[in-house]
């Protein structure tokens, strides 16, 4: 996968399009990832003690990580992701439209 936990990503399809958010948690062997903001699941939680309260909880589901692109802050809009080999022999992320180190 191209993109990693932490990156900023835009949802282009899908119920939640347009939206930005940061990864939370990536899924590789389901190829699905956890955006924060994204694809909000109502759970109903029962009380599992004296301390902790039951109740509607909201949080993210998951959703398919090709219904997502890299957000780049310097080109404004979703992107793809290409690799590029440094001279010391790191391999680093790149913008493909500006040419940017995501790294």
């Amino acid at each position: 996968m191209k993109i990693k936990r932490g990156d900023t990503v835009i949802v282009i399809s899908g119920k939640d399009i347009g939206k930005k958010g940061k990864i939370l948690t990536v899924l590789p062997k389901e190829n699905r990832v956890i955006v924060e903001g994204v694809n909000i699941l109502t759970k109903h939680q029962k009380s599992t003690g004296p301390m902790q309260q039951g109740g509607i909880i909201h949080q993210e589901g998951p959703i398919d990580a090709s219904n997502v692109m890299y957000y780049c802050e310097k080109d404004k809009k979703g992107v793809r992701v290409g690799y590029k080999f440094l001279e010391n022999g790191d391999k680093v992320r790149i913008c493909k439209v500006c040419g940017e180190e995501l790294d």
